[in-house]
């Protein structure tokens, strides 16, 4: 099994390769959860997640004729970039098999680092076949993205880092996908401070790791925002280190993780992806679990469409009540809608979008329909302009 030796000799292997990320205590985060949370900035690598770690450990292990054959790797983004990143410093041919719909901009971001980009399966495990096919046939060095200990020790030297600089925490919470990450930094953080509690985090759609824990058979699938720890299948090496070393799995819902991302995008000033942003919902959606815990979690990655992200942010804020959809029944007449922007207005709203329709939306040809988005201050605000609303007309929230 994985040791703290070989965390150590992958630190050393990958000084200077790969960028010593900041370990932050962040107020917000801490406030927002009731856990004093210090942050270990992955996203500021250069292909903006921790899986560098991995991948120039295992590439600067590579013998001569294996670095002149080449390697192949498969993954729905970050260890692609990881890979052709270290493949492109050390002059290292390489390609990256994609399932077909990874986001766009981690599929142009593989590419600008000089692999050359297959893109193959509508699944991980699809793509992973494909990858084992041209493996064989192109005579390359397959690097797995977790089940290898070389990849494990790289990503343990997170944990190394995250404790040097804050070694009063006792709890470390860690996003899961194939299993590497959690199984490296769970070698190194309990050798280093044994009694650490190292927890899990998997989104509820892919909760792989959960079900081979219980004994249930894996089943797994749907869509999520975390992309990246939506896998199939935990690697045999890391399944082993995580059954012996680490102490829970946590499930957190699609809402939590969306939460997480605003969180940190407004309070936190740091944009992370859904999975770089998993360690941070499990505190959102199990705050009696970590409450006064001294935790620290990665922002794993950050690679997030910029799309994806105005569109999370959005729904929090519908969320939150700090924007407010509403459909009016009004009646038509003029100075009706003058008079609903004074009211909303004249409360400190911001009117932000306005549908009104005549013809067919309304139940009576002497009304119509308003459909009206405001921002308010918070959601206390929100409700008292629906009241001023409400006691001039008929008002339903949507």
């Amino acid at each position: 099994m994985l040791t703290l030796e070989d965390v150590r000799a992958a630190a050393a292997r990958i000084e200077g390769r790969v960028l010593r990320t900041p370990a932050v205590r962040s107020d917000a985060i801490s406030r927002a959860t009731g856990a004093d949370v210090t942050l270990k900035l992955e996203s500021l690598q250069a292909t903006g997640a921790f899986k560098e770690r991995g991948a120039a450990n295992r590439l600067a292990m590579l013998s001569e004729a294996e670095r002149r054959a080449g390697v192949i790797a498969v993954s729905a983004g970050n260890h692609a970039q990881a890979v052709a990143r270290h493949a492109q410093l050390l002059g290292i041919s390489a390609v990256i098999v994609m399932p077909k719909h990874t986001p766009s901009n981690k599929v142009t971001r593989t590419a600008a680092w000089g692999a050359r980009v297959v893109l193959e399966g509508e699944m991980l495990a699809d793509a992973f076949a494909h990858a084992q096919e041209l493996c064989k046939a192109e005579g390359r060095v397959f690097i797995h993205p977790y089940d290898d200990e070389g990849v494990m020790a790289g990503q343990g030297t997170l944990a190394l880092e995250l404790l040097e600089d804050a070694p009063e925490l006792d709890t470390l919470v860690i996003p899961v996908g194939g299993g590497g990450m959690i199984a490296g930094c769970a070698i190194a953080a309990g050798a280093l401070k044994p009694g650490i509690s190292v927890i899990g985090v998997e989104v509820a759609a892919y909760a792989a790791l959960a079900q081979r824990l219980a004994g249930q058979p894996v089943s797994v699938g749907g869509s999520t925002i975390a992309e990246g720890i939506a896998v199939r299948d935990i690697g045999e090496l890391p399944f082993a280190v995580i059954r012996a070393h680490v102490q829970d799995v946590l499930l957190v819902p699609e809402r939590a993780v969306e939460q997480a991302i605003a969180l940190l995008a407004e309070n936190a000033k740091l944009v992370a992806e859904g999975a770089g942003a998993a360690g941070v919902a499990a505190l959102l959606a199990f705050p009696d679990r970590f409450a006064g815990r001294r935790v620290g979690i990665p922002v794993c990655g950050g690679n997030i469409d910029p799309r994806a992200l105005a569109n999370v942010l959005l729904r929090n804020l519908l969320r939150d009540g700090r924007l407010v959809r509403l459909v009016l029944e009004i009646p038509d007449r003029p100075g009706v809608l003058a008079d609903i922007a004074t009211v909303i207005g004249g409360a400190g709203g911001n009117i932000i979008d306005v549908s009104h329709h005549r013809l067919f939306a309304s139940p009576s040809v002497q009304t119509a329909q308003l459909e009206v988005m405001f921002e308010a201050r918070d959601s206390a605000h929100g409700r008292d302009i629906l009241r001023a609303l409400e006691d001039r007309y008929t008002v339903r929230r949507i």
